[in-house]
């Protein structure tokens, strides 16, 4: 399948690489050159330095044939107006959106976006669901990118615990998307130091989940 990725921020970048493991042909746009840069040279020559709220862009990508778009820049309004140019000028059959606001998804609803992902969301319903201690659960699918959300609470004694979330061994694709610390949603870095106790949201390949089991709790 053919996937365009708009925006190579942290999640722009490992959507990306885990798809193109998968198998995938990915194009990705992002506007900040030196962000471009680097993911070309980490992935190779598949980024366009363009903006991708742009006609232009997306049609030099290759938006009419591709299968899916997917937005995932930190800005609400871009990642809509991205969605409806592929959607309504492109005519892409599938378009996804990151919604950084939980309150925003009604409005990408409404105007026809197939599919939002709202990492605030998810982290908020890990907070009022009901998790063994030091328990580990894929959470769900992410449809068409053989991708999945795992949730994982840190156990005493495991790898994991006091390690930084850079320093975790996760596979190559996997990456911690979030966490919950003491009924607090927090945006981790790669210094932030994991606790016993932490909730955390893993983005990782479906092919991956045992190797993600291990680097967490060994």
């Amino acid at each position: 399948m053919y996937f365009i990725v708009a925006g190579a921020g942290e999640v722009g970048f490992h959507l990306a690489q885990a798809l193109l493991e998968a198998g995938h042909e990915v194009t990705v746009i992002e506007a900040d050159r030196r962000r471009a840069s680097f993911v070309q040279e980490k992935l190779g020559s598949i980024v366009l330095n363009e903006a991708a709220d742009e006609g232009r862009a997306q049609m030099e990508a290759g938006c009419s044939r591709a299968d899916a778009l997917v937005a995932v820049t930190g800005d609400d309004a871009k990642n809509l107006v991205i969605c409806q140019l592929a959607k309504h000028h492109c005519h892409t059959p599938r378009v996804i959106a990151r919604v950084n606001n939980p309150k925003n998804e009604i409005v990408f609803k409404t105007l026809g976006i197939d599919e939002t992902i709202s990492s605030t969301r998810v982290l908020m319903s890990v907070i009022e669901q009901e998790l063994p201690t030091g328990g580990f659960l894929p959470l769900m699918p992410l449809t068409g990118s053989q991708l999945e959300l795992i949730e994982a609470e840190i156990a005493p004694g495991t790898p994991a615990a006091g390690r930084t979330v850079g320093g975790l061994k996760l596979p190559s694709g996997a990456v911690v998307g979030g966490l919950v610390r003491r009924g607090k949603v927090v945006h981790p870095h790669d210094e932030t130091k994991l606790e016993v106790g932490d909730r955390v949201i893993v983005f990782a390949p479906t092919a991956t989940e045992g190797e993600v089991r291990k680097a967490l709790f060994g």
